[in-house]
């Protein structure tokens, strides 16, 4: 069978538009008593369900690297490596596990790429900010945030047929 043209072309160009819907989704966010809820986390999730691990990665972690060094840069490393290491992780659980199963392979992935953020960005803000204290401190925001992300992902991949308008996209392609 002759494979058609324009695969690559489709692909970075999903991988771009969820990069700048991460980017855009980091510069704001909810505001709740002693901090905020960002929403990037719902887009990190949904490129990672779709994406492949690299192009996850890119669409995260660069997408996050960039957000932040736009709106807010200081975390903006911290962002790289903990938004892109969720990505690429949460891709890899939701397309090599439970073939049979993808809303629970998606499931089990943002939940281990929930807890990758929590870590990444409290032993990051550790770091940035040199203060135990203060990581402690927005801990709960954090856990929020990741749980928030993951559910917010989840109905936007499977509940919105954004998983099914994918799939239809790249078949055309593939």
């Amino acid at each position: 069978m002759e494979k058609k043209t324009g695969s690559a072309t489709i692909r970075i160009t999903m991988t771009a538009v969820l990069m700048a819907l991460n980017i855009a989704a980091s510069s704001f966010g909810i505001p709740v008593p002693g901090g905020h809820l960002y929403l990037c986390d719902a887009v990190i999730c949904v490129a990672a369900i779709l994406l492949n691990p690299f192009e996850a990665f890119v669409a995260g972690g660069v997408g996050s690297f960039l957000g932040d060094m736009l709106f807010y840069p200081l975390p903006m490393f911290v962002s790289l490596v903990t938004h892109g290491l969720q990505a690429a992780v949460i891709s890899l659980i939701a397309h090599h596990t439970f073939k049979n199963r993808p809303k629970l392979a998606a499931g089990i992935g943002v939940f281990v790429g929930g807890i990758i953020m929590v870590v990444g960005y409290t032993l990051g803000k550790i770091y940035v900010y040199s203060t135990y204290e203060y990581a402690m401190l927005k801990l709960p925001y954090e856990i929020a945030q990741a749980a928030l992300g993951a559910v917010l992902g989840m109905i936007l991949t499977f509940r919105c047929g954004l998983a099914n308008l994918f799939n239809r996209i790249m078949a055309r392609y593939e």
